[in-house]
This record gives C-alpha cells, sequence and structure tokens, in this order.
C-alpha cells in the first residue's frame, strides 16, 4: 500500500479550517484536519509535505513524523507543525481503518467508555478570522441557538442553570479579555477586576457549587497581573485557571501556578505548545496542572500520545483542547477515553449542535455530561460526501 495522493479542502465559511484527505493507490483513505492560516498550512503540505509522502507506505507513521518535523519550524505550533498534526491525525485514522478498529483501539485501548465534558462558552461565529481578541468573537455575527458567548457576558447564573439541566458540569468562560487587549496585560484596575468577576460571582449565586467553572486567560497577562486575577477569583473557588501567561515564559507561568496553587485553583496550559519536548519545562517547573493538548496544533496524535504519557510519569492529566473543529474533537474524544490521566474533555455545543455536523457525517456523542468516540473504525467519522463540491469549497490535490 503506497500514498497515492494528498488532498486538501478550504472551505470559505470556515476559512481557519483546512481538511486533508491521504488516499492510497489500493482505495484506502484517512482524514485529517487543522485550523489557523489554513491557506499557509495548505501551502505547506502540497509544496514540502506532499513530495515527500507521495509513493510512501502510509503504515509507517512514526518515520513520517519524525520526518516531517522539518529543519525549522519544529519547536512550535506554526504552520509547519499544524500541516504535520493534520498529516499526522490522516494517517492514524488511516490505519485504524484498514485494521477494522476504532482509534482509540489503536492507542492502547479504551480506559473508560466515556468521559465527562464541560462546555466552552464560545457562540456559532467564534474565532472565524485569525486572531484571538474581542473583534473575532463573532457577537455581533451570532444568531444561533446557542450564543454562550453573549450569555456569559449578560445573564452568566441563567447559562450556567440550563446547562446543569442537561447534565454539563462545567463550563469555561472568558471575561478578562478585553481589559488585557487595553494595556497588553500590564495592568488591571479594581474596577475591572470586578466587572471580570460579575460573571463568576452570578454563577455562584445561581447553581451554587454545583458548576465547576474555568477561567480562560488566553495568556492574555503578566504574571504579577495573573497572579491579581487569581487571587481575585479566590473566593469564587474556580476549577482552573487556563493559560494565565503564555506558556513560554517558564519561570512567569510557574510563579502563577504557585499564586494558583495556595487559593486552591489549578493552571491549566498546553493548547499551543508543540511536541512532547514543549511540555518537559512546564512539567518540570510544576507550571501546570492539567495538559491542555491540542491534537491539531501539537504534531497530531503520535505526539499527543507522547504528551499524554510524559503527564502522567509526571503526576499530572491531560484535557485535551477543543475550540476548532469536529474531526480535532472527535481524535480528542479518543485520546480522552484511551489515556489513564484524561480528566475531561472541552466540548462547544454552539459547535457541537451546530456547524460540526454540517462538515462531518458522525460526531461524538455527548449526553448527560460525558462524551464518547463515534463507533465504527478509525475515526468513526468522515467529511460530508457534499464538502468538496460546495459553493466556495478550495480543493487542491497532490498525486
Amino acid at each position: 500500500m503506497k500514498i497515492e495522493s494528498i488532498d486538501t479542502i478550504r472551505l470559505e465559511q470556515h476559512p481557519n479550517l483546512l481538511f486533508v484527505q491521504i488516499l492510497t493507490d489500493d482505495g484506502a483513505t484517512g482524514t485529517g484536519e487543522t485550523f489557523y492560516g489554513a491557506e499557509t498550512v495548505e501551502s505547506h503540505i502540497h509544496e514540502t509535505v506532499a513530495p515527500l509522502l507521495l509513493g510512501q507506505d502510509p503504515l509507517r507513521i512514526a518515520a513520517h513524523s519524525r520526518m516531517l518535523e522539518g529543519y525549522v519550524g519544529y519547536s512550535g505550533s506554526g504552520a509547519e507543525t499544524r500541516a504535520r498534526s493534520a498529516i499526522d491525525i490522516a494517517l492514524w485514522d488511516l490505519r485504524a481503518r484498514t485494521a477494522g478498529l476504532p482509534l482509540h483501539d489503536t492507542m492502547g485501548g479504551r480506559t473508560r467508555e466515556s468521559i465527562r465534558t464541560y462546555n466552552t462558552c464560545a457562540g456559532s461565529q467564534y474565532v472565524r478570522k485569525n486572531g484571538q481578541s474581542t473583534r473575532n468573537w463573532g457577537l455581533q455575527a451570532g444568531a444561533g441557538r446557542y450564543e454562550d458567548l453573549q450569555r456569559f457576558l449578560t445573564d452568566a447564573g441563567s447559562l450556567a442553570e440550563e446547562l446543569l439541566g442537561e447534565g454539563i458540569t462545567g463550563m469555561k468562560i472568558w471575561p478578562f479579555d478585553q481589559y488585557a487587549e487595553a494595556n497588553y496585560g500590564t495592568y488591571l484596575s479594581q474596577e475591572e477586576l470586578l466587572r471580570g468577576l460579575k460573571p463568576i460571582k452570578e454563577i455562584r449565586d445561581a447553581v451554587g457549587d454545583a458548576m465547576d467553572v474555568m477561567i480562560e486567560l488566553h495568556s492574555l497577562w503578566n504574571a504579577p497581573t495573573a497572579q491579581r486575577i487569581i487571587s481575585g477569583l479566590a473566593p469564587y473557588k474556580p476549577f482552573w485557571v487556563e493559560d494565565p501567561v503564555r506558556a513560554d515564559v517558564v519561570g512567569g507561568l510557574a510563579a502563577v501556578s504557585r499564586t494558583a496553587t495556595a487559593t486552591g485553583t489549578m493552571v491549566a496550559a498546553g493548547e499551543t505548545v508543540a511536541t512532547a519536548a514543549g511540555f518537559i519545562p512546564l512539567l518540570n517547573a510544576g507550571a501546570i496542572d492539567v495538559v491542555t493538548v491540542d491534537l491539531t496544533w501539537c504534531g497530531g496524535i503520535t505526539e499527543a500520545v507522547k504528551i499524554a504519557g510524559l503527564a502522567d510519569a509526571h503526576g499530572r492529566a491531560i484535557a485535551p483542547h477543543d475550540c476548532t473543529g469536529p474531526l480535532s474533537l472527535t481524535a480528542a474524544t479518543h485520546l480522552s477515553v484511551s489515556a489513564p490521566n484524561a480528566l475531561v474533555q472541552e466540548t462547544v455545543r454552539a459547535a457541537t449542535r451546530g456547524w460540526y455536523g454540517d462538515l462531518v457525517t458522525e460526531l461524538p456523542t455527548i449526553e448527560n455530561g460525558t462524551i464518547r468516540p463515534p463507533e465504527g473504525f478509525g475515526l468513526g467519522t468522515e467529511l460530508q460526501p457534499d464538502v468538496r463540491s460546495r459553493d466556495g469549497s478550495i480543493v487542491r490535490i497532490s498525486r
């Protein structure tokens, strides 16, 4: 069996999203995905990756993963790593399909049937363009049923009640971002701190401690200001504070983590960290409690399995990231039911009940606050048959 074709599919409606399909000479297919800078990643795949992989045995995944690290771009989650991630997921999907196994059975098998999930309170139009900023929240464009970002900004208590009614006992919100953007995360006034705390207070007033609240800080703050936010959050007992400072500021993140530990709060980080090697300084410094690995940014499943094992060896949990695309969530869910140190799986109900289902044939099953992978071989899902031919679909093929 040899790789005959590498195809990429990019959709104008979802400009950050890139799908990759690998086809072999005997008809086997695997599908992968990545997110952010899709056109750049697409170019790298056809310019650099395809010439290296065409004609090769698709089952030699470890060899291909190492080869695609490249001479530059291997130490971060830039375009080269995102391309490598999408290719790697497609190769694992292809291998599991060829073996007649679900993906998690090629990752060591299940350690659980399903895993707890939490809802990231994004909306239907969240981050449709490049940039993690308030101007890209999609608040004005959003008109879906589950505009949870607008809800947590304006009525967090009723949102928490609604989620609990569905059996969801964890929710993630980011009420401080707009203040960081005003001064590059160097200052937060007392008034801004109180305004940022308001949604968490509303949640506690509405549902008490029944809801675990994750606070996302999007790596926008410097260490002293992040510590001040964490101290302000302490009375509301957040489940974790996520990405309080950039992950490459290891000393700063470790200092923030010590402050969080003193208040009984965990620090979660790592969605933008690439490769297992990238996590070693963070884990050795005790800078993170929960590793939020993203399979489409870290180097793919090959690296994610290593990262899960590395975290486990340091006595830390993983909580795979998803706020990007349907194959990312599906691959992450396979990892979450396989890795014994998986804590919880991120989901976005605005996506899982909306546009994710427009793009793929099956999604993980979410019910009673838990999630499990789709049935079937490989990822257990495929692109909808018409995705390649839709208006605004850009397909490139290397043969």
